[in-house]
């Protein structure tokens, strides 16, 4: 199933760093991606677009997790040749990776 039919995304960037959040729609849901949506998955699955490191920082209280793309944007956005490889586009494509279904 895609990641999209069990959270949501918002975005960020700052330079050439994005910050990707994924909210569950479920709290319930939460453990379950805690243990299939890893930075290395993330970095995978991004791994075209992302050339510097992935860091996941998981948030319980809120059932979300924050992740940090390093050299996510060309370079940052006003040196990006690209017309919308920035935030909002980012956690779209981060929404269709492939996650097992729950239990």
């Amino acid at each position: 199933m895609k990641l999209r039919e069990l959270a949501h995304g918002r975005t960020g960037d700052k330079g050439d760093t994005l910050n990707v959040s994924v909210i569950c729609f479920d709290a319930k849901v939460y453990p379950h991606l805690l243990q299939y949506l890893t930075a290395e998955r993330v970095k995978a699955h991004l791994g075209g677009i992302v050339r510097g490191q992935v860091r996941r920082y998981a948030l319980p209280k809120i059932s979300a997790f924050n992740f940090v793309l390093e050299h996510a944007l060309g370079g940052g956005v006003t040196r990006s040749l690209a017309l919308d490889a920035h935030g909002k586009s980012m956690s779209a494509a981060l929404l269709d990776i492939d996650i097992e279904p729950p239990g």
